[in-house]
């Protein structure tokens, strides 16, 4: 890839607000969004994390237990 497109491929991670990878990985598996990823505080210790995507719930040890239920 030109110089010029490596650039462009980091300007778009940087105001999605995600790693080039992440970037890369969402554009590849057709998951195209462009609206940054949120943050909001942790009610229980007050860290910033990630926030849930909008009209989807909270991530919990369920709905990731259900997610890598396929994995290898």
């Amino acid at each position: 890839m030109s110089d010029d497109e490596a650039h462009e491929i980091r300007k778009q991670a940087k105001l999605a607000g995600i790693t080039v990878s992440d970037f890369l990985r969402r554009r590849a598996m057709g998951h195209v969004s462009g609206t940054p990823v949120g943050k909001v505080r942790c009610e229980f210790t007050g860290a910033e994390i990630f926030a849930p995507l909008e009209g989807a719930g909270p991530l919990t040890t369920a709905s990731v237990r259900e997610m890598l239920s396929d994995f290898p």
